[in-house]
């Protein structure tokens, strides 16, 4: 994270989200009673299509979580937020409500949003809890998964290589948890895949000192994926086991 940004508005985030383009004839969103914006700037008007806005907007705000955009501690008003994306303030309430559920925010009466700040023993306790989870489903599918299936999921390992190359964290962020979601999948079990998800989308939010992973860590966690599919592919559950445990033993993966 920069030194010496103080303010929300010190660069326009969310610029790399695909689903919000630019248009000059965006409405201005209206102001919601006690949530003050007066020390916020309006940013570029942008239009996103009306039909999925609210999810369009969730999708933003996680990418801006993981890309660290959104900072650790700091209180962002919805109709603020809302002229940033050219949308009224409810979608973004709504969005934030979500967040809000799985942890990332806290609601602050009569302001915002608050993003909760988490410490390094919290994030080691999450990659504890996954490894509980991951570790011996993924031995599991080592010894009973074939070859042609753990082939299918090397466009996903490259994507997660493509994403570290272009020292993206928020993208590298969904290929990193779409492809643990693909390895998890092959269990059966719906349940295990969407509490894993949860646990992993946690653990990519920011610390309170800044993101938790730097880009040039990128790379090296998305080798660990090809290394962890070709170990798969090649059924040796000896390997499998050494990089999954080493695996979530790092941060940000």
């Amino acid at each position: 994270m920069e030194q010496g940004r103080t303010r929300e508005e010190a660069r326009p985030p969310y610029a790399s989200v695909a689903s919000v383009t630019a248009h000059p004839s965006a409405r201005v969103p209206e102001q919601a009673r006690g949530e003050h914006t007066h020390s916020e700037p309006p940013a570029p008007r942008v239009v996103v299509r009306r039909h999925s806005v609210r999810g369009q907007i969730l999708d933003a705000l996680r990418a801006a979580l993981a890309d660290g955009e959104l900072v650790p501690g700091r209180v962002y008003s919805a109709p603020a937020l809302g002229a940033r994306f050219g949308v009224s303030a409810t979608p973004v309430r709504e969005a934030m409500q979500q967040l809000a559920v799985e942890g990332a925010v806290e609601v602050v009466p009569n302001r915002g949003f608050r993003i909760v700040e988490r410490g390094p023993r919290e994030l080691a306790e999450l990659a504890e809890v996954r490894a509980l989870i991951e570790v011996p489903v993924m031995l599991r599918l080592a010894r009973t998964v074939p070859p042609t299936g753990w082939c299918a999921l090397r466009p996903l390992a490259d994507a997660t290589v493509a994403a570290a190359a272009g020292g993206d964290r928020a993208s590298y962020a969904e290929a990193d948890r779409a492809f643990h979601g693909a390895v998890l999948a092959l269990s059966g079990n719906a349940q295990l895949v969407t509490v894993a998800d949860d646990l992993h989308r946690r653990s990519q939010w920011p610390l309170m000192a800044g993101p938790v992973t730097r880009r040039a860590d990128l790379p090296a966690d998305a080798a660990e994926h090809t290394a962890l599919l070709d170990a798969l592919i090649a059924q040796d559950v000896a390997v499998v086991q050494s990089l999954v445990r080493a695996h979530f033993t790092g941060i940000g993966v």
